[in-house]
């Protein structure tokens, strides 16, 4: 779904000329997907496959019956094997933990798809671990006039091949290339407890994943100890990358590109270069991970996380108070048996302030959209407004003139729908399905004719998300896609946390952080540049769980002149929902 978006491009010029070097035409699914892409447009076109001759040969020999002597005895030869046996083994166990439909290095023969390209095989220069191109196969490959060469095959690139295509040769690198350079791809995120994981499309230089980075990703690292696991996410969620960035090439040039690219940083990481884990390594790492995983396993009971509103008057505003926020003064407002409250959005009728929140209902685990007064003490009469075969939660309500609209999250619907106000609060009728995706948490702003929709959007493998903006003439007039998109694709900021709002003459969106765990905090980002072209913000004040006591996330918050309403979760006993009050 993500990459049809990126499969047309308004440039009437040639279509970018594209080369892949390859092992063979087999490749991971994530790969696969990428040619698709590629196939599916209207602006890029494949023209050379450039094979490794040294790999398509080992792939044709028959495969040998080794016998376990045999491979006993090459194991004690091999140092290098030795010295990593226990990771090896880990290996062996883990690949049981993928879902395969969702492992992004699952082989997916591309023969077919790739028949009609002319294709050249090579056999590299090689020095260790780095492959440099004969002169008369890069003769070959400047003779193509390829735009960019994407990498899928061959070891460590050096040489004139880094310049054989006009644009050089782009590579994905799985791993945040300012903490992880080397390997194993998403490993040494979860040996070292770090809640993010990287993934980075850049243009290779002659200094190892050190090349100009086009775009970099941030994934929440996924709970535990397996790192085929903690693959998906990056993997899929990077997936689109390529074609995103293509599609800015063709259609807005070489200089829109190299300025959107990241500026170097210094490198970061606990080593110089990683690599596989001695034995040793993963002795120490697993030995103690085991025994907390056992000891919690003894000790634990099941849990729901029970998600209440809190509410606070005429304080300073959290967005005034600094970097470091004081949440004092908050009290809670709580929810019926069987129920929890999250996602406030305010509003103002007839002189009274109203809050509209998600109301799930434990039995069902469903959603619906709820309502009250907002008073000096709390919230009065909550009434439920909203209910559907489908979970709702964000109800983001808003006016435009003198109407009153709202759009829930109706992500698991794959719909973003409008509804209108014919009755206050309690009666909405379905104005318009406006886009049809796995989205959530769709917010809006109208300023100056133009209406502005900030939509997250889910890769349905692994759940990695993108943050897009779109705008529109009207408000169920046709999106259309901002230029910058996505806007972002760190799991720290892609997805909403409240309304947009206005304070001191300054845009604020608020934003929340799931990278140790859904709902993790929430930031209330400022922003500096916003209109049909450009689009930037910055950090402004960060509302960690630590403002109260057993809080786990705290995920939304709703601002109103002087009243601000934000909601808080706490692991609670499974059975312990029937006894709230």
């Amino acid at each position: 779904m993500l990459s049809s978006l990126y499969r047309q491009s308004g440039d009437g010029s040639a279509p970018l000329r594209i080369g892949l070097l390859l092992d063979s035409a087999t490749l991971p699914a994530c790969f696969a997907e990428v040619v698709d892409h590629i196939l599916q447009s209207n602006f890029a076109r494949l023209e050379l496959l450039v094979f490794n001759a040294e790999e398509r040969e080992k792939a044709a020999e028959p495969a040998t019956q080794r016998s376990l002597f045999t491979k006993a005895i090459d194991l004690l030869r091999n140092r290098q094997r030795r010295r990593t046996l226990v990771f090896d083994l880990y290996e062996r166990w883990d690949r049981r933990n993928i879902v395969p439909s969702e492992d992004p290095n699952a082989l997916v023969d591309c023969a077919a798809r790739l028949e009609n390209v002319a294709s050249i095989t090579v056999t590299p220069i090689k020095k260790r671990f780095v492959h440099r191109f004969p002169a008369e196969a890069i003769e070959h490959i400047r003779g193509e006039r390829l735009d960019v060469l994407i990498r899928f095959g061959f070891n460590i690139l050096r040489g004139e091949i880094l310049t054989a295509a006009k644009y050089g040769v782009w590579s994905y690198h799985h791993g945040d290339g300012d903490y992880y350079r080397g390997g194993p791809p998403h490993f040494w995120e979860v040996y070292e407890g770090n809640p993010l994981s990287g993934a980075m499309l850049q243009v290779l230089t002659e200094e190892l994943d050190a090349g100009k980075v086009l775009y970099k990703g941030l994934f929440a690292t996924s709970p535990g100890i397996s790192r085929v696991r903690n693959c998906v996410r990056p993997y899929w969620g990077a997936s689109t990358f390529m074609i995103q960035k293509l599609r800015e090439l063709h259609q807005h040039g070489w200089e829109h590109v190299d300025r959107a690219a990241l500026r170097p940083a210094p490198y970061l990481g606990k080593k110089k270069l990683y690599t596989a884990p001695s034995n040793m390594e993963m002795l120490k790492w697993l030995g103690p991970v085991l025994i907390r995983k056992s000891l919690r396993r003894l000790k634990r009971r099941p849990t729901i996380k029970h998600w209440r509103l809190a509410a606070r008057f005429g304080a300073r505003l959290i967005v005034n108070s600094g970097p470091v926020p004081d949440l004092g003064g908050f009290r809670w407002i709580e929810s019926p048996k069987n129920r929890f409250y999250a996602d406030p959005f305010m509003i103002e009728e007839d002189g009274k302030l109203w809050v509209f929140f998600e109301d799930l209902d434990y039995a069902t685990q469903r959603g619906r959209i709820s309502c009250a007064e907002v008073r000096e003490n709390g919230i009065a009469n909550p009434v439920s407004v909203m209910e559907r075969p489908y979970h709702l939660s964000y109800p983001c309500v808003f006016r435009d003139g003198n109407a009153m609209y709202m759009i829930p999250e109706t992500g698991s619907n794959g719909t973003v729908e409008l509804y209108r106000c014919v009755r206050f609060p309690d009666k909405w009728d379905m104005e318009k399905e406006l886009f049809k995706a796995k989205a959530v948490d769709t917010t809006i702003w109208i300023d100056d004719g133009l209406y502005w929709f900030f939509v997250t959007l889910q890769e349905p493998r692994g759940s990695a998300t993108q943050l897009w903006l779109f705008y529109a003439t009207a408000l169920t007039a046709e999106w259309t896609p901002h230029p910058c998109n996505p806007i972002s694709t760190d799991v720290r900021n892609s997805r909403g946390a409240g309304a947009i709002f206005r304070n001191n003459g300054k845009l604020f969106r608020p934003s929340q952080d799931c990278s140790k765990h859904y709902g993790y905090s929430f930031t209330l980002n400022e922003i500096v540049v916003w209109d049909r072209w450009q689009y930037q913000e910055k950090a402004c004040v960060t509302a960690n769980p630590d403002w109260a006591q057993g809080l786990v996330a705290t995920h939304t918050y709703s601002q109103f002149g002087q009243t601000e309403i934000i909601d808080g979760c706490v692991p609670l006993p499974a059975g312990s929902v029937r006894d709230l009050h």
